[in-house]
């Protein structure tokens, strides 16, 4: 059994913030191979996060602490949409469809997300960025 309490979240937030990447994963998932990717993804203002997709799966991103803000684009580097999640103004996560091209922003210091995914975990191939 794991609690996601404060004291995880500080640890993870405390990690990102030390990490030259500014982020920093908890992985609830045994391995790369499990079926279900299921992780905390502690992130700071100013970590970069390529817009990317998942080709063959959904990503759900539920926030418990801090913001951030989710930017869809079209396969031609078209923003078509946009959505900040911040369980303070009561928008607490949002599901992306597989094969959506997104990104994030981090609005907050102090951001955790919990992130969910289909596995086993696969690279980003070049395809599935925008640069």
């Amino acid at each position: 059994m794991q609690l996601i309490d404060n004291d995880l979240l500080i640890t993870v937030i405390s990690e990102a913030q030390k990490s030259p990447r500014l982020r920093m994963n908890y992985n609830f998932h045994t391995s790369p191979e499990s079926k279900s990717q299921r992780l905390l993804n502690a992130l700071e203002p100013g970590t970069a996060l390529p817009i990317h997709r998942h080709r063959h799966t959904a990503e759900t991103y539920i926030v418990l602490t801090g913001s951030i803000r989710v930017d869809f684009y079209d396969a031609d580097h078209q923003k078509t949409a946009s959505a900040v999640l911040d369980p303070q103004a009561g928008v607490f996560g949002l599901d992306i469809p597989a094969g959506q091209f997104h990104t994030l922003e981090v609005l907050a210091p102090g951001t955790v997300i919990f992130e969910v995914k289909d596995g086993p975990y696969t690279p980003l191939s070049p395809e599935d960025m925008l640069s």
